[in-house]
């Protein structure tokens, strides 16, 4: 049948709906793939959903550090804090070592080598990947890692992880420990867990709010505390012995509409 006019454009590319469908298909499944980074398929998250990149480094080099005048040990600095020296002392020493960020604390400091990044947040997420390294104790008690957010005081909020265990630990907002003068640890939330020694783990540390979730390995802890709601002023890495760290990255933390739900 004839029919005069301009063609349509469905007549003149015929195969014009069925790509439309295909793209639409495409992009429902972009949506649904989890974001990506490297290559690698990024942890899922539970408590909150990735917005903003705030800070990433790989850590595959030796940090540079900052020489901005410290409030106590949290804030009043920007990048990053730690010792780089070989003696060490209280704070432990770092290098750069097998591609990764090493702390190594000092036998008989009984203090964990510690390295903090200087950074304002709010809610965020803070990943990273910890290796405990099989190394001789030395007279050092414990094998752990730590990752912990402060205000522009104290501690907040501390993740920690040892070979058995995960506790997610708060901070009070009105004791403080005699002992060290700085605020005292209210009842943690811990899980039992196995990390083999010489094996990379991602860990997540998930802020939002006046609520904190932690994950490694399939694993989850989940709290709620008045100080997680804070702003914040830095992350601090620490170590019991010797640890690696590597692939460090700070997001905004965005409502996860699902986690009540899951929770």
């Amino acid at each position: 049948m004839e029919r005069g006019g301009p063609l349509s454009v469905e007549e003149m590319h015929p195969c014009k709906p069925m790509m439309k469908t295909i793209f639409a298909v495409l992009g429902l499944l972009i949506f649904l793939v989890p974001a990506r980074a490297d290559g690698e398929e990024l942890p899922k998250t539970w408590m909150t959903l990735r917005g903003r990149e705030l800070y990433s480094d790989s850590l595959s080099r030796l940090p540079e550090r900052t020489f901005d005048k410290a409030r106590g040990f949290a804030s009043g600095f920007k990048g990053w804090r730690f010792n780089a020296g070989p003696e060490g002392g209280k704070g432990g020493r770092w290098e750069q070592s097998d591609n990764a960020f090493h702390g190594v604390e000092s036998p008989g400091a009984n203090h964990p080598a510690t390295a903090s990044y200087g950074i304002e947040f709010q809610d965020a997420i803070i990943q990273v990947d910890i290796r405990l390294n099989e190394v001789p104790a030395e007279g050092r008690k414990y094998r752990s890692i730590f990752v912990k957010a402060t205000d522009e005081k104290d501690y907040v909020c501390g993740l920690f992880l040892s070979q058995t265990g995960l506790n997610l630990v708060p901070y009070s907002a009105e004791r403080i420990n005699p002992a060290s003068n700085q605020r005292d640890k209210d009842p943690q939330v811990s899980v039992a867990h196995s990390l083999n020694l010489n094996e990379w783990y991602t860990v997540l540390l998930e802020l939002k709010g006046g609520e904190a979730h932690g994950s490694v390995a399939g694993k989850t802890v989940n709290l709620a505390a008045p100080l997680f709601a804070a702003p914040k002023c830095s992350v601090m890495l620490g170590v019991g012995t010797d640890a690696s760290f590597r692939n460090l990255r700070i997001w905004e933390a965005l409502p996860n509409p699902d986690w009540k739900s899951q929770k």
